[in-house]
């Protein structure tokens, strides 16, 4: 009350100053359904029956089909002029969404990927296709080397080294079951726990 008896006129909400990240997206296994793909692609040409969730490791994945080494199997899923694997896969349930949800309130989409040479202009037409937010993309196989404060990715190699050479960031593994935990790391079982995440290291 002021000293006239008149309320005193009420103060707006403090707002939380929310911090920009810049989010390092891995693209296979994490936004894209790479084994959906080429298991559908492969039953497709082949007359196959692999089911969709018979990959469990990283390595091998010849082992599931009809060919002889895994330097085979990449030469299928090359495409040969009639559009890579890469060209065609589908997204996970909640990928996109969140990405723009995520780029929407102010953080950077990083994609940081590796690829095969042969996949690098079907990686941008996909990115482009599925209209993915973002403004930058590394195709490397050191990922460690594109600085992000915090990083998401299925490779066990890769979330091993990015933890072993950026400590100072927060490094995800996307739970799947071709990788295990990865001392350092934060496990994250889908889209709304990366969500819920980001979230509390950007307050």
């Amino acid at each position: 009350m002021t000293d006239g008896g008149r309320a005193e006129p009420a103060q707006p909400p403090t707002l939380a100053i929310m911090r920009s990240l810049r989010l390092g997206i891995d693209l296979d296994g994490v936004v894209a359904d790479f084994n959906a793909g080429w298991i559908d692609r492969y039953n497709q040409e082949f007359d196959g029956t692999v089911p969709v969730d018979a990959v469990q490791t990283w390595d091998g994945l010849h082992t599931l089909t009809h060919f002889r080494h895994n330097g085979e199997f990449w030469e299928w899923a090359a495409g040969h002029g009639a559009g890579s694997i890469f060209r065609y896969l589908d997204t996970y349930a909640g990928a996109l969404e969140t990405l723009t949800l995520l780029s929407a309130r102010g953080h950077q989409i990083v994609i940081v990927t590796s690829k095969p040479d042969w996949a690098v202009h079907d990686t941008f037409a996909w990115l482009s296709d599925r209209r993915v937010p973002t403004r930058e993309v590394h195709i490397v196989e050191r990922k460690w080397l594109v600085d992000c404060d915090v990083y998401l990715d299925d490779a066990p190699h890769q979330v091993e080294a990015l933890v072993r050479h950026r400590p100072e960031a927060t490094v995800c593994r996307f739970v799947r079951p071709w990788n295990d935990p990865v001392s350092g790391s934060v496990d994250i079982s889908g889209w709304q726990d990366f969500a819920t995440l980001v979230r509390s290291l950007a307050e």
